[in-house]
């Protein structure tokens, strides 16, 4: 794939971010490879557009072609500029994830509809800041529309999937203490991870539709086993439950690409929020050009 076109220009309004585990997407044709210079930088791979029924789609890797990002060092706010900038208005984002329930057994997928944010403020999350001020609104941080989707998906394929749950993002890069995790728990946890954040708060200010796709990988250290989650034990699941999970994000796209869904993609719904939330805090006399500029590479003629 060394020789695609570094260039494309078609908007791609569906995107992928693949996380541990998720590094490519098979039955899909690579056509280019974009690498957009953000006012954040550039994202943590490369992007691959891929086509797909005559549709095209992007693929992210969200800790770098090698995996050489820690959760922490993930340039996000990059990530989700530089898809906006392409035309994206619809992500599916996939994560592996501990379980913090015993009902949700290592290879189950769950579809969560909350989050709670356990990082410590070193991550920059988000876009409106240094002389420019907007408040989005996060009560239900990912779509229920791509939800569905993912769900009706599922169901055809006869996987087990939770179809609501309460997403733990902890710091990192350390696993949680036992202490930790059985805090967690008691707050309704239902799975934990260290990259869901900032990713879906940008994604939101973003104006684009998010919904994020957990496979349990172990039990985290809540259990009294004796055995306590490490890196080969997530990928030991990965390995053994890889196929269905690229199964199951194949068949999400494969019906995202389908013209019926054409308005859940474009998320009409979210089209304007920023807008509104920015013009009604920050009055014209008080914007920094500089925040204005970069605002206006997410949403050109922002300030019009």
């Amino acid at each position: 794939m060394a020789d695609l076109p570094t260039t494309f220009d078609r908007p791609v309004h569906i995107a992928v971010i693949g996380g541990t585990g998720l590094y490519k997407l098979d039955g899909f044709t690579p056509i280019a490879r974009v690498n957009p210079e953000t006012p954040w930088g550039v994202p943590s791979a490369p992007i691959l557009i891929l086509e797909h029924g005559g549709v095209p789609v992007a693929f992210l890797a969200r800790h770098g072609v090698n995996h050489e990002h820690t959760p922490h060092e993930i340039p996000a706010r990059a990530n989700i500029a530089a898809l906006r900038h392409i035309g994206v208005r619809s992500i599916v984002a996939f994560s592996a994830v501990g379980s913090l329930q015993e009902e949700i057994k290592p290879q189950d997928f769950v579809v969560p509809d909350q989050v709670i944010d356990r990082t410590k403020g070193i991550r920059p999350f988000t876009f409106f800041e240094h002389g420019l001020v907007g408040h989005i609104p996060f009560g239900d941080p990912y779509d229920a529309k791509l939800a569905a989707v993912v769900k009706k998906c599922a169901a055809g394929m006869g996987l087990t999937l939770h179809e609501k749950g309460t997403a733990i993002c902890m710091e990192g890069p350390q696993f949680s203490t036992r202490a930790e995790s059985n805090l967690y728990r008691s707050w309704g946890g239902s799975v934990i991870s260290m990259s869901l954040l900032p990713e879906a708060k940008l994604a939101r200010e973003a104006e684009i539709a998010l919904q994020v796709i957990c496979m349990a990988t172990d039990y985290d250290c809540w259990r009294n086993t004796g055995e306590d989650v490490d890196v080969a034990m997530v990928m030991k699941t990965m390995q053994a439950n890889g196929e269905n999970a690229r199964r199951l994000v194949g068949s999400v796209l494969d019906e995202l690409c389908k013209e019926e869904n054409r308005d859940v993609v474009l998320a009409k719904h979210y089209e304007g929020a920023s807008k509104g939330a920015v013009l009604f805090c920050t009055k014209p006399e008080g914007r920094n050009p500089e925040a204005v500029k970069k605002v206006e590479y997410l949403f050109p003629g922002f300030f019009d």
